[in-house]
């Protein structure tokens, strides 16, 4: 039997932070289903399993809640079976209730109770629906004595984080490390992790399709399973989907060369229009390099779909060059001064010494800009 694995659509996700690309963001998990749909067809993959949150709330707004279902839709050949996660737990008259009494396209199948399912002849699903944002209990747990005809291949889908495995998931939701052996699981599909990973012989987290944050995932992906025959080798091959990456760089500067190469490394990625970077600067430059390298990020922040940067960590250091450069007199320049010995009493308050540097930075680019309009 193939399938694809997937999770963690969080489908009505806000991206606040991110101004006006929130609805381009937003727009992109839709259309990563859309991708997936488009890769079962090319498999030959009639069954996609979806590991929880399919929503990011359970209680999204109508439109929201309906256009990952228009999606599916697009795709009959597709059974897409769904459970909830939690962040779309399966409340009494909530978000699942609502989409059934709205009615769902006939091959959108939620399982919304711990119970054997067959699919076609070959599989049997056991599937662990949340019903709580956390849970105590290992909803797995129910899979050890689930019984299934002899030779029928054995799938679990559950939302949750391994037990003892890491920390890196959201759900508050434990499962036993060997549940797929405890359950003689021949596949465990797996969600809340937004990664993709392999977490024992047989159980995997898909990752989320299309990423979201930064230190996670670079790239959306779903999992192409394949499994010949029940208690045969399984075959797992992630599959890209996501159209945005996602990157966190750290980059260390003693000089305008240094920031030189790493900016002509940078534009030489023909994805530039969807790269998100967050860039951490570190070292210590000139002032005149300083300005320099605020005016050239400003550049970069329109080449790229998105830049953040963080220039904590990076010192000014200006030179007796800078203040010949700035075209100050009397009291201004006196202020420079008492701002250059601020930034480098290493007995100073770092906030203070932080403001006392920006301040010179704003100082040295408006006396560029006066001398260049004079």
């Amino acid at each position: 039997m193939k399938f694809i694995h997937t999770a963690d659509w969080q489908i009505g996700k806000p991206f606040k932070n991110f101004g006006d690309k929130e609805s381009v963001l937003r727009q992109a998990r839709l259309a990563a289903i859309e991708t997936i749909g488009q890769l079962a067809k090319r498999e030959g993959v009639a069954h996609v399993l979806v590991a929880g949150d399919l929503y990011d709330t359970e209680s999204p707004a109508m439109k929201t809640m309906l256009e990952p279902l228009e999606r599916m839709r697009q795709s009959p050949g597709v059974s897409w079976h769904i459970i909830p996660g939690n962040h779309d737990p399966h409340r009494g008259q909530g978000l699942w209730d609502r989409l059934l009494a709205h009615g769902l396209p006939a091959n959108v199948l939620p399982h919304l109770t711990p119970e054997p399912v067959m699919i076609g002849t070959e599989a049997v699903l056991l599937p662990a629906p949340m019903r709580r944002k956390s849970e105590v209990n290992d909803l797995t747990q129910w899979m050890d004595e689930a019984a299934s005809p002899a030779g029928v291949i054995r799938l679990g889908l559950a939302h949750g984080s391994i037990t003892g495995f890491d920390s890196g998931g959201e759900a508050n939701n434990p499962i036993a490390p060997d549940r797929a052996r405890r359950a003689g699981l021949d596949y465990l599909a797996l969600g809340d992790w937004h990664r993709t990973l392999q977490a024992g012989p047989a159980t995997w987290y898909a990752g989320t399709p299309e990423a979201d944050r930064f230190n996670s995932q670079e790239r959306g992906q779903i999992l192409l399973v394949d499994i010949p025959a029940a208690r045969a080798p399984v075959s797992v091959v992630p599959l890209t989907t996501g159209a945005y990456q996602w990157q966190s760089a750290t980059l260390t500067v003693t000089s305008a060369e240094d920031f030189d190469a790493a900016e002509s490394r940078l534009r030489s990625r023909p994805d530039l229009s969807v790269l998100l970077l967050r860039l951490d600067i570190k070292g210590a430059l000139p002032l005149a390099a300083r300005a320099e390298l605020e005016q050239r990020l400003t550049r970069l922040e329109a080449a790229l779909f998105w830049l953040e940067t963080d220039v904590s960590g990076l010192l000014v250091r200006p030179t007796l060059e800078d203040f010949e450069r700035i075209d100050f007199q009397g009291v201004l320049r006196e202020v420079a001064e008492t701002l250059k010995a601020m930034a480098e009493d290493e007995g100073q308050n770092a906030f203070v010494r932080r403001r006392a540097e920006e301040a010179l930075v704003q100082m040295f680019l408006m006396s560029q800009q006066s001398g260049s309009t004079a």
